[in-house]
């Protein structure tokens, strides 16, 4: 069990997947939730389902490629729980997915947006009020795309190429001020985008089989672990959830 109780949590993201799920997993122990996505219907949903079963939990509408929509989140959070201790930087796409040479410029420009962008955005809102108080926890979702080059995902494998660099530049600025800033690489993982991926058809990761994808809810978990102070030994880079090491730390089975 992970106590992060009197916490005050943001997830982006949160209306499915991994976002979903590491808001209730925040939730379950202890932390005062805030889901942000486009889909408001959605995290509104989810806010209430997380209410019902003894958690607290808000929602606001947020496009993470707009920094003045996450710093509006940021200060929602501020207003509606007093503060904010962890952020995680989890909304991500990776539609459409496409060889460079038939690539369509506008929608790859778009990706970066919300995968570079949107990370970088959600640390800058946060960090002055982390580094205010000399404390805070930010979780930013990478992948193995981050290292390795995928035919068809030029997109996505230079924005969470980018995501870790940001994880990097802002644990060197960060980590003598207080802030653990930690990176979280889940392996595959049976969401949408593994749905879209396989509909591809294109390269070895459209073709594995449904069944070895982890659930989301594995993420959620390794995203409260990676919030107390095992995260200490994962500032700065990505943490493997591929790991066996990671995952028996974290009590998954």
């Amino acid at each position: 069990m992970f106590d992060l109780s009197g916490q005050v949590a943001l997830v982006t993201g949160a209306s499915r997947g991994i976002g979903e799920a590491a808001a209730r997993s925040l939730a379950k122990y202890g932390a005062r939730v805030v889901l942000a996505a486009r889909s408001g219907d959605d995290i509104d949903r989810i806010a209430r389902d997380i209410g019902a079963t003894g958690g607290e939990a808000a929602a606001v509408t947020c496009d993470v490629a707009d920094y003045s929509s996450v710093d509006k989140a940021v200060q929602f959070c501020l207003d509606t729980f007093g503060g904010i201790d962890i952020l995680v930087n989890n909304a991500g796409v990776i539609e459409p997915i496409s060889r460079i040479e038939t690539s369509d410029p506008d929608a790859w420009n778009k990706v970066i947006d919300i995968n570079v962008k949107g990370v970088y955005h959600g640390i800058r809102a946060v960090a002055p009020h982390m580094l205010e108080k000399g404390s805070g926890t930010i979780v930013n979702i990478s992948s193995g795309a981050a290292a390795g080059a995928l035919e068809g995902w030029s997109h996505y494998c230079s924005s969470k190429a980018a995501a870790l660099a940001l994880t990097r530049c802002a644990d060197k600025e960060f980590a003598d001020k207080g802030l653990r800033v930690v990176g979280l690489s889940p392996g595959t993982v049976a969401t949408q985008m593994q749905v879209d991926i396989k509909a591809s058809g294109v390269n070895p990761v459209s073709q594995l089989d449904p069944s070895v994808h982890i659930p989301a809810e594995w993420v959620g978990e390794t995203i409260c672990w990676l919030c107390t102070d095992a995260g200490d030994a994962y500032r700065g880079v990505d943490c493997s959830l591929r790991d066996e090491d990671v995952r028996k730390s974290v009590g998954l089975v």
